[in-house]
């Protein structure tokens, strides 16, 4: 019989706070590839997860000086190289005239890095997800709260892993099949 890849293990607790002391539990005992579910935002979980850093925030301003860098170049290119006007003895590099479209092209780099970093660093698109194949993971978004480990944590190891997940006491724990 050919059995499927596991994907990781799900454990479903019955409260928040029992679910945010079993992933502090689960991250200090050295598991690093982890992801909690809830209904509702809970406080320190993102931490307790291991999350601490994003890179959408340098991908943003990233974003934002090539955006800048390309409206301020666009406006001296047209005005200084490709065809200069000498209007009322003004310079033809007049920075202070690029300013309003430089800004905007600023925002608009910023904005359009900031929702494609955020969109590629979170895995989005994502239709389907294996937790989807758990059947109580159905009440992951009304009234429980599940923390899953994946199998590809170097620490994970399936009896392993589902011993030390029994041991925080949750309502259960379920095999997640890819």
């Amino acid at each position: 019989m050919n059995r499927k890849p596991v994907y990781g293990l799900l454990a479903e607790f019955e409260t928040p706070e029992a679910l945010l002391a079993a992933t502090q539990k689960t991250h200090a005992a050295g598991y690093q590839r982890i992801d909690a579910f809830s209904p509702m935002p809970i406080e320190g979980l993102a931490e307790a997860c291991g999350f601490e850093r994003s890179n959408v925030a340098p991908a943003t301003f990233v974003g934002g000086c090539l955006g800048g860098a390309i409206g301020f170049s666009i406006q001296y290119y047209a005005s200084v190289i490709n065809f200069p006007l000498n209007i009322g003895g003004r310079p033809y590099n007049s920075w202070p005239s690029f300013i309003p479209i430089t800004f905007e092209l600023t925002i608009l780099g910023a904005a359009i890095a900031c929702l494609i970093s955020m969109l590629v660093l979170n895995g989005l698109p994502s239709p389907y997800h294996p937790v989807f194949n758990v059947p109580r993971f159905a009440l992951a978004s009304r009234n429980r709260f599940f923390l899953c480990v994946k199998a590809r944590d170097k620490q994970f190891q399936l009896a392993g892993t589902r011993q030390f997940l029994e041991q925080l006491d949750p309502l259960g724990v379920y095999e997640i099949e890819t």
